[in-house]
């Protein structure tokens, strides 16, 4: 059994294993990617996250089958030349989600610290758990913002310069381990030659700049500035 829960209990209470996914979580417990799923770390609308037994703390993040933003996805698979010519089917449309955050994890870990993608079939997504677990920005302020929120500036722009942006960006997808920032939640991150890359851009910065805020920390165009670093 690869969750220490009843399937119908966890079912009911989280809406994610469906006989589907419950399939798709044997198979990768079958192949040794962890043991048994264990607490909930998030519970949303694209996806629901757990932690998981293996010979290394990893994340489960398990893509939602019903996920009504498929027009958004749509948009930015696309836009991704990656996967313009992937079938536009709903499930494939999620497979093809899921697959994209893990090839976008690997390219980001080049330039920056980010989870390590371990695996992905079909919906579900494994890779490293970072601390025990780290908890989010929102979460924890740091002890020194400004050297934080410094450190968040060039990891974008260390991203950029690597030709892409996390277009997500905020207090919610940036973990605070041991007062440094780690950046998750990587499904929309996009080429800096996609159609909308300079909107996501602007998005993130504004966030960024929101988030630094709440902390005392004033951040100008300069901290963003992709060639200032």
């Amino acid at each position: 059994m690869a969750v220490n829960a009843s399937r119908e209990e966890w079912k009911i209470q989280h809406g994610v294993f469906d006989q589907f996914t419950l399939r798709v979580i044997e198979k990768l417990r079958g192949q040794q990617h962890f043991d048994q799923l264990k607490g909930a770390l998030a519970l949303g609308k694209e996806a629901n996250v757990f932690t998981a037994h293996a010979q290394e703390p990893v994340v489960v993040k398990i893509y939602r089958l019903e996920n009504r933003d498929f027009h958004q996805m749509i948009r930015y698979l696309m836009a991704d030349p990656r996967f313009m010519h992937m079938k536009k089917r709903k499930r494939e449309i999620v497979f093809a989600w899921a697959q994209r955050e893990y090839r976008n994890l690997l390219l980001a870990r080049e330039v920056i610290p980010v989870p390590k993608p371990v695996t992905h079939f079909k919906n579900v997504l494994v890779m490293e758990q970072i601390g025990d677990p780290a908890p989010k920005l929102k979460d924890a302020p740091p002890k020194d913002p400004e050297k934080f929120f410094k450190t968040i500036c060039l990891y974008m722009k260390k991203l950029y310069a690597h030709n892409m942006v996390h277009g997500d960006l905020s207090e919610f997808n940036i973990l605070n381990y041991n007062e440094q920032p780690i950046f998750i939640d990587f499904s929309q991150a996009s080429r800096v030659t996609a159609p909308d890359a300079q909107e996501l851009w602007e998005r993130d910065k504004k966030n960024i700049i929101s988030a630094a805020k709440k902390v005392g920390v004033t951040l100008t165009e300069e901290d963003f500035r992709p060639n200032g670093f």
